[in-house]
């Protein structure tokens, strides 16, 4: 063969150049789907097709620029091009041109693959979760089916599906999910497989109850969920009163399929009864469904309603130990999120944990009672932690104590492990909505945006009632990076009647309006935000919140006239509250907001500082921050400018991102009054932390 004259008909016939124009294409084409492929959370897989294709399609290309010539009349078959008809040649010029801008431009996103940040957002709701090695003894109880002629029967039916979970989690040797994830499915869930791989479990029980005067017909059957096949079904015929008996043969059977080995101390809690009175125990069911609506949206009516249900079933039997626990877990939780309590009803509280323990010393459900009591009620972190560690002794498998650890050291501000064991907690209870929330919560603290606006959705997508991933969500928009539409179009998502306030949230001024006024409020929409503090659109809520959020909401706006009426009325009814109660912190800010609606501004700052004083950050690391926020408000609002900034510059160095970013601080009205000092504009061009920052 004359490679000489094969050469040149190769650049004749544009080949060598069709080749070099391919490959430079080929690569842009290459890099603009590799920049896109992410951002628009196309699948991997397309990125890896189109390498394919490109390999495959060269010597496709290669053949056709051998083979056919480009000329005048249009493309020809070479071997029909006459030897004296002229050829169209590409200019050595615009070639060259050609290739070196195509080249520039796969390079520039070549260097931007390498150049952008790192992301570290957790998947989205959307994006599968990756699959994970299943335990061998690893189960879910699903919700039992009610089948009674009384569909009111149905907390009947969760009520046996729960107590059998409970003696289930109490054994060291299984992993056993939450109630509150399995609570998310059907009965009888369609795909199995599925339930297996989001829950991270090898079998799951299923059952159903039907109840009818006094009788019980109980049926359930074990399932290997991953390969959808039966392990054992049984049905249980008996009288309401023998109920607890079949709860725990339920148990037992179970564990012996799974083949979990059990401890004396595990055996003697699947055969023990919570109480030998069923009547009793029928009010206790009643008050634990009742609860479990309180602990997700927060509504007085509901916490009061299981009250009502425990005390009744405490009644009939005193010794009712399980009942006692759980209704002190209920009023702290009362106090906690919706109506402070006084001391002497906290003191009534910690005498009925004592009660509790004295008749079931190792009840676990108990000793978490006991460290809410200490966390919530006293703020004794140090307390509760001993008594949080030792209900998870009693109960590996509890994700409620597993989480208080968690939220114990995050108040302790040790940050790091705070997260780490809260996602712990997550293995056992992977779709609590709460947990997930309390996670984004972190995140927004820590000022890692994505991975709390990521956790703020989940928490939401998975309850849409719940109040903290509601709150969570929009300050992850609000503080990350200022985007007040977009905070308005999600607020618009939220379901209307959650103002997203919360007792154990105070210090600083969103604590007294509540995260939904508030985002209005940052929007400049001041008269929207009066509408939700309205008399007719609050459902009961005590009136001093009413007034104070609305004063608070005027002095914002400016507003100084037309908060003078409720001012009036509001400071009358706070000092009075304030003698009965003089450390309670949110009371102490609402009147110093109320102060300043009457021009009382010594006043309003004498109350802030001791606010801040009472607990500052170091004594309480989550909401510390919030009260030295609100000092940072007074003091902005009555002149005191050096020492507002010095406080924010403060917290711009340590988690307290849920109350000082930059992003909040460019659009909050709150610092208008000392909006264009020198100072504070220097603040903005500040680096903040982000992390867990120990």
């Amino acid at each position: 063969m004359n490679f000489h004259k094969f050469f040149a008909e190769l650049k004749r016939r544009n080949v060598h150049k069709v080749a070099v124009a391919y490959g430079v294409v080929a690569w842009l084409v290459i890099q603009v789907t590799a920049t896109i492929v992410p951002a628009l959370h196309l699948p991997d897989s397309l990125t890896t097709a189109l390498v394919v294709l490109t390999l495959i399609g060269f010597p496709i290309v290669l053949a056709i620029a051998w083979a056919f010539e480009m000329t005048p009349e249009g493309m020809k078959r070479t071997a029909n091009v006459l030897p004296d008809e002229v050829v169209p040649q590409w200019s050595r010029r615009k070639f060259g041109v050609f290739v070196v801008g195509v080249a520039i431009l796969a390079a520039s996103l070549l260097t931007y693959q390498f150049l952008k940040p790192k992301s570290t957002t957790l998947p989205t709701v959307e994006e599968p979760a990756p699959i994970k090695p299943v335990p061998q003894k690893s189960i879910a109880v699903l919700p039992f089916e009610n089948l009674s002629d009384e569909k009111s029967a149905a907390y009947f039916a969760e009520g046996i599906q729960d107590e059998i979970l409970t003696k289930l989690a109490s054994i060291a040797d299984l992993k056993v999910i939450s109630r509150t994830s399995t609570a998310k499915y059907q009965s009888k869930p369609e795909d199995l497989k599925i339930v297996s791989q989001q829950l991270g479990v090898a079998t799951v029980l299923e059952g159903t109850v039907q109840k009818a005067g006094d009788k019980v017909r109980v049926n359930v059957q074990l399932i290997d969920a991953r390969a959808d096949s039966h392990l054992w079904a049984k049905t249980y015929d008996r009288d309401i009163k023998d109920v607890f008996a079949v709860e725990s043969e339920v148990a037992q059977e179970t564990a012996d399929s799974l083949e979990a080995k059990l401890s004396p101390a595990e055996a003697n809690t699947l055969a023990t009864a919570p109480t030998k009175d069923p009547e009793a125990y029928d009010l206790f069911l009643k008050g634990e469904y009742e609860a479990r609506l309180a602990e997700s949206n927060f509504r007085p009516d509901s916490f009061d309603q299981a009250t009502s249900w425990y005390e009744q079933a405490i009644a009939r039997d005193p010794h009712f130990a399980l009942a006692i626990a759980r209704l002190v877990q209920n009023r702290i939780l009362h106090h906690w999120f919706v109506e402070f309590l006084s001391e002497a009803e906290l003191a009534d509280l910690r005498k009925n944990v004592d009660r509790a323990l004295d008749i079931a010393p190792n009840l676990a459900e108990a000793h978490i009672a006991l460290g809410m009591f200490y966390y919530h009620g006293r703020r004794d972190y140090e307390h509760s932690l001993a008594e949080f560690q030792r209900a998870v002794e009693l109960q590996p498998n509890n994700s409620q104590a597993l989480e208080y650890l968690g939220l114990v050291h995050r108040r302790q501000g040790k940050w790091a492990q705070s997260l780490v064991e809260l996602r712990q907690a997550l293995v056992r209870d992977p779709r609590n909505a709460s947990l997930e929330a309390n996670i984004s919560s972190s995140s927004v603290h820590l000022r890692m945006w994505r991975e709390a606006e990521a956790a703020g959705r989940h928490a939401i997508n998975i309850d849409p009632h719940e109040t903290i991933g509601m709150r969570t969500l929009l300050l992850s928009i609000l503080n990350g990076r200022g985007d007040i539409d977009e905070a308005l179009h999600v607020l618009a998502t939220f379901p209307a009647d959650s103002r997203l306030t919360s007792n154990s949230l105070f210090g600083s001024v969103p604590g007294i309006t509540g995260e939904r006024a508030y985002a209005l409020v940052i929007a400049r929409k001041f008269n929207e935000a009066l509408k939700i503090w309205e008399p007719s659109a609050t459902n009961g809520v005590d009136e001093r919140r009413e007034i104070s959020a609305r004063v608070a909401i005027r002095v914002l706006a400016g507003d100084f006239a037309g908060a003078q009426t409720d001012a009036q009325k509001a400071v009358k009814i706070l000092e009075e509250r304030l003698r009965e109660r003089p450390s309670e912190i949110l009371t102490i800010t609402e009147l110093s907001w109320v102060y300043l609606a009457l021009y009382r501004n010594a006043d309003a700052l004498k109350s802030s500082r001791k606010a801040a004083e009472l607990l500052p950050p170091q004594k309480d690391a989550l909401v510390g921050d919030y009260n030295l926020t609100g000092l940072a408000e007074i003091e902005a609002r009555v002149g005191e400018t050096a020492d507002a900034i010095a406080i924010l510059r403060q917290l711009m160095f340590i988690p307290a991102g849920d109350s000082v970013s930059v992003a909040r601080l460019r659009i909050d009205p709150v610092w208008d009054p000392i909006r264009n000092d020198p100072r504070f504009q220097k603040l903005l061009s500040e680096k903040e932390l982000a992390g867990p920052g120990e």
